[in-house]
């Protein structure tokens, strides 16, 4: 009987600390509960973050893509520009250059006709 009253005494002295352990860790599951929605709406968030930025780098992309072929289009647009000029030039120089001895010709012979 001594050993009866001896646990039970045990068990009403061990009461309180059992229900604050049943409590404390009803606690812990409501918090590891709302760590874990936040972590999973978090996860959302940067999911949803680094898809928005993953799109803007494509269209980026693109972009900078489609600038480098108009890019090189002027280039090679360009290459054909200064090659005409370079031939213009060249034809307006001998244009030049025969007019000049027309004009020299012709100063001569009118000399010769005077």
């Amino acid at each position: 009987m001594v050993e009866s009253v001896k646990v039970n005494e045990l068990e009403v002295t061990l009461k309180p600390f059992y229900r604050r352990a049943s409590e404390a860790e009803e606690r812990l599951s409501r918090l590891e509960a709302a760590i874990n929605s936040r972590k999973d709406t978090e996860s959302g968030e940067q999911l949803k973050v680094v898809n928005d930025l993953q799109s803007k780098l494509e269209v980026a992309n693109a972009e900078l893509i489609s600038e480098k072929r108009k890019a090189q289009v002027l280039a090679a647009e360009n290459e054909k520009l200064q090659y005409r000029i370079i031939h213009l030039l060249r034809s307006l120089k001998n244009a030049d250059l025969k007019l000049e001895q027309k004009l020299i010709w012709s100063h001569k012979h009118n000399q010769f006709s005077m």
